[in-house]
């Protein structure tokens, strides 16, 4: 575990201590690192739904379902709700892989955001879970501009962690294994 001396106390501070005081992020960051992880999110939608493809054509394949010029796989896609809910959870897997194994994803990181717990520490699985069915696709960030204190979201509130503004030191850790 990392220690930083306190100069008014000269007792050491752990790397969840040092992290704990970093500031609360604000709006504009984070609508930032929104765009910007919104683009890699399109591009595992589209890996995704890709590799969803190949299961109509296996089974047209094996005669268990006949497409045709009419009917694509793609339409044998759509016609069920579970093509939703599979790519709702490769989302929300994605986030909350990122967010559990280093609380960055790929956009948090280029714009120096980390989502730890109150006390610094990384998120439980738990509470990535509870940040990825409470997120409402980012729009609980809008509370932001309404909680001037805490600059908190509804997913912060809901999971009980933080999204802060790393120092660019700080920012160059990668997966916080300490924490």
């Amino acid at each position: 575990m990392t220690t930083v001396t306190d100069s008014s106390t000269d007792a050491p501070k752990t790397t969840a201590q040092i992290h704990a005081g970093f500031p609360s992020a604000g709006f504009l960051r984070r609508l930032a690192a929104m765009v910007y992880d919104l683009l890699v999110a399109v591009a595992i939608l589209m890996l995704a739904s890709a590799v969803a493809l190949l299961l109509p054509a296996a089974l047209n394949q094996l005669g268990v379902i006949q497409l045709d010029d009419n009917f694509t796989a793609a339409d044998w896609l759509n016609q069920t709700s579970l093509f939703l809910v599979y790519l709702l959870a490769v989302l929300g897997f994605f986030f909350g892989w990122f967010w559990w194994r280093s609380g960055q994803t790929i956009g948090m990181r280029a714009w120096r955001l980390k989502v730890q717990q109150r006390n610094g520490h990384r998120l439980t699985k738990k509470q990535a879970l509870i940040r990825v069915l409470t997120c409402c696709f980012g729009l609980g960030n809008l509370w932001v501009l309404v909680d001037f204190k805490n600059r908190r979201s509804w997913h912060d509130y809901a999971a009980g962690t933080e999204l802060v503004t790393l120092s660019k030191e700080a920012n160059q850790l990668y997966y916080w294994k300490e924490l």
